[in-house]
């Protein structure tokens, strides 16, 4: 009976370790893939303000808040825009001075606690911007989908899709831009979006389910008289689009792609957001592979892949995206890149984190749209 046993205690053991690894696995994927609409994505560290003056702001000196361009701050009831660092002020080795644009919720003083955020503003198009706007609802898969429709004379439509760690309030950075060009620009929330359905199992899928969602945008939009659309998309927005793009039914009515940070290597954008959030290193295969099983079969095929096949892609592509991308390796879209030059044009944005390209340089951004869009519109 000893061997016996000594085997069915083996057993025993391997069975414990196994659920052990099943159960750290499970911790490890939920830390990634539990993330509410709006909660910051890790990595950017919390700054304390040191003084403020009419048009200035003091912070921590770090590299986020050396970062060149424009940004939001927020922290506990207060949302404000930073702008450009003012190398010329007067400061301590261990702050920074940066312009103060303005401040739009809450009272900024010393003390304070924030964080750099890409979203400049906060509200409605209407409230935000002063722009006009109409509250519509998409029949989605889940449900009715919260959207804000600007409306404009052109029939090629933008629909605008905000990534992980945002809320719909992100593209209002560039509806500006759309507006002077009097393009109509769709801004939809989408399941776990506040207002939206919730996931069926509470998890974000990085863009593998939730792209649905943008294939019921489409088909509002064409209904409200879209003769084109453009998706423009941040983070696991672009990769949404990019999804879309391949599968959706009515995909013969997108005319174009404005890709920026796009999560194209799930596993590595999955490592990185658990790294972040301080999963231990030995974890992270677990939280792979555990995030595979969870959300699905179809979510380990290769978005690189996929999309970059011949035929795969089959319009234009604007691709905006830079090394300092800790969350989605920038690598990837520079493969894209030379593998579809074709189709794909990548602008490089460097000392931008993910998706605040827009944020560190306005202007060429813009550019870079402007080029881009003329022929399709």
């Amino acid at each position: 009976m000893r061997p016996a046993t000594a085997t069915a205690a083996a057993v025993t053991t391997l069975l414990g370790v196994g659920a052990a690894a099943i159960a750290a696995g499970r911790y490890a994927s939920d830390v990634a893939l539990r993330a509410p609409s709006g909660r910051p994505l890790p990595g950017d560290p919390r700054l304390t303000v040191h003084a403020t003056g009419p048009d200035r702001i003091t912070l921590t000196r770090s590299l986020a808040s050396l970062r060149p361009g424009t940004y939001g701050i927020e922290g506990h009831g207060l949302h404000a825009v930073v702008g450009p660092v003012l190398d010329r002020v007067p400061h301590t080795a261990d702050t920074v001075v940066r312009r103060l644009e303005r401040v739009e919720l809450g009272v900024l003083g010393p003390g304070a606690r924030v964080r750099f955020t890409p979203a400049l503003h906060i509200g409605t198009p209407i409230s935000a911007l002063g722009l006009a706007h109409e509250d519509v609802e998409i029949p989605g898969e889940l449900g009715p989908l919260p959207a804000w429709l600007v409306a404009a004379p052109r029939t090629t439509w933008v629909i605008a899709l905000h990534g992980l760690g945002t809320t719909r309030e992100h593209p209002l950075n560039v509806v500006p831009f759309f507006n002077r060009r009097k393009i109509p620009v769709l801004i939809p929330a989408y399941r776990g979006d506040e207002g939206a359905p919730a996931s069926p199992d509470g998890l974000t899928h990085l863009g593998d389910s939730e792209w649905r969602d943008v294939d019921a945008a489409i088909r509002y939009a064409v209904r409200r008289g879209a003769a084109k659309v453009v998706l423009h998309g941040w983070g696991t927005g672009a990769s949404m689009a990019l999804r879309a793009a391949a599968e959706s039914g009515v995909r013969d009515r997108i005319s174009g792609l404005v890709l920026d940070s796009p999560v194209l290597d799930w596993e590595a954008t999955l490592r990185n957001l658990a790294a972040a959030r301080h999963v231990p290193g030995p974890l992270l295969p677990l939280a792979v592979r555990a995030a595979q099983g969870r959300i699905g079969a179809a979510h380990g095929g290769d978005l690189l892949r996929d999309s970059s096949e011949p035929g795969a892609l089959r319009v234009p592509v604007l691709l905006l995206h830079g090394p300092d991308d800790s969350i989605s390796p920038w690598e990837q879209s520079v493969e894209l890149a030379a593998r579809r030059p074709d189709l794909v044009t990548l602008q490089t944005v460097r000392q931008a984190p993910h998706a605040a390209m827009w944020n560190a340089d306005p202007v060429r951004y813009e550019e870079a749209l402007r080029r881009f869009l003329t022929p399709l519109l």
